[in-house]
């Protein structure tokens, strides 16, 4: 008998299902397919835990499940103790810019830090103080000073650009910690939020002469990754979805210094030299493809990420930077739709408010409606879906047989429609 779902989690999951979101806890309980990729990436974070590093490219058409499959291996990495910080990339939060753009995103990932007791995001203060009271333990079982034990552990981050004001901002964490002073905790966690926007703010507020400015989002992020394995974590996976807003930037410099940020990424993960740190970024085809404004528009990052030759013809190839997305089948859909099924009714099969047969019905007139886009993009069809149990719940005197012919489904045209177009592109215009 398979046990009940708690109640928490079957609201997050249909909640979100019906929004047509995606849910941020109880993955597990509606995953299907994908088996190989997924365990292509659980090998990812195997090796950051271990102190590698490593680069995915997540690609996959709009509505594919791209998100659903990050947020999936976030919290496989979590339950496997690594700290994760995750964000959506927008025009006001990329890689690299020199209006705030980037340091903007480097503060949404760290607010949004999470670890396996705090899933939620919000988890940087209680990250700097489990490596206190690790540090204080280490401390009162060897004799020796605490400031000197902590010291110590954050000498080997001062080789890293930022390190020497990194370890002085978290020793003024401990002297705040120490003394009470929440003023100065809540200061010292705002420099690691790099929430500062000036130096002198930062050096009035903890004697500190750097702040994390646009030009080295990503050297701060190696060095947070040092020191959450030092905080008794085994590493940190960096997820970003929405890289498309990379692809529609429309000022050809700015695309190409983002490019120059992923390709360094790239390189810097090809060569093991980011400690205990991975990325995994979910993207389009046209984000990856395009030869005049995707990833392939950069030649260096063109042969790196080019499709293994070999991979034709039905055979994969899973150990390179990119993971294809495949669509789900038909099978594959019908799976899911039990699976929605199953957690709405909290896990209790005697609670089934649709029989086997109707799963069938329902997608044979998606597919009338839609085509094969009812389970290849199949954002609107589950919407349609939980919209349909949420009405045989609160009216059990109804039939669902006369439900299915009212149910009107549209293709889900994703965000096409917010594409950015170079205005002084030549082929705007261009028809076939």
């Amino acid at each position: 008998m398979k046990p009940a779902i708690r109640p928490r989690d079957r609201d997050a999951v249909i909640q979100s299902l019906r929004a047509g979101v995606v849910p941020r806890s109880g993955q597990h309980l509606i995953q299907v397919g994908r088996h190989r990729e997924i365990e292509s990436l659980v090998g990812d974070i195997d090796r950051i835990a271990d102190g590698g590093s490593s680069f995915r490219l997540v690609i996959g058409e709009y509505g594919a499940g791209k998100t659903f499959f990050l947020n999936l291996i976030r919290a496989v990495a979590m339950e496997r103790k690594l700290v994760v910080v995750s964000a959506d990339l927008n025009p006001d939060r990329r890689l690299h810019a020199s209006g705030g753009q980037a340091r903007s995103l480097y503060a949404e990932l760290m607010r949004n830090m999470a670890t396996r007791t705090k899933p939620e995001g919000g988890a940087l203060a209680a990250v700097v103080e489990r490596f206190i009271s690790t540090t204080q333990a280490e401390a009162k079982a060897s004799g020796e000073p605490v400031e000197r034990c902590l010291r110590a552990k954050l000498e080997q981050l001062t080789e890293l650009v930022n390190g020497y004001d990194f370890a002085d901002v978290i020793s003024a964490y401990w002297r705040g910690f120490e003394t009470g002073n929440d003023q100065l905790k809540a200061d010292a966690i705002r420099w690691l939020r790099g929430e500062y926007s000036t130096r002198t703010d930062a050096r009035a507020a903890l004697g500190v002469r750097a702040i994390v400015d646009d030009s080295d989002v990503y050297d701060q992020l190696k060095l947070m990754a040092r020191f959450v394995r030092l905080a008794g974590y085994s590493g940190m996976l960096v997820a970003l979805d929405e890289m498309v807003n990379l692809y529609k930037l429309a000022n050809t410099q700015a695309r190409s210094s983002n490019y120059e940020q992923l390709l360094r990424m790239l390189n810097d993960s090809l060569q093991s030299t980011a400690v205990g740190l991975g990325f995994v970024l979910g993207g389009t085809p046209e984000f990856l493809l395009d030869p005049r404004r995707g990833l392939y528009s950069y030649s260096a990052l063109q042969s790196r990420l080019a499709q293994n030759t070999f991979a034709a013809d039905g055979l994969v190839d899973l150990t390179g930077p990119v993971i294809r997305l495949s669509a789900l089948t038909p099978e594959d859909f019908y799976v899911l739709l039990a699976k929605i099924r199953h957690v709405y009714a909290g896990g209790d099969e005697s609670r089934h408010l649709l029989p086997d047969g109707a799963l069938s019905r329902f997608m044979e007139h998606c597919a009338g409606r839609i085509g094969n886009d009812f389970f290849r993009t199949p954002r609107t069809t589950i919407t349609a879906f939980v919209n349909l149990l949420a009405i045989l719940e609160q009216n059990p005197q109804v039939d669902w047989t006369q439900f299915l012919g009212q149910i009107d489904l549209k293709k889900d045209t994703g965000g096409t429609a917010d594409a950015v177009v170079d205005p002084d592109d030549e082929l705007v215009n261009f028809r076939t």
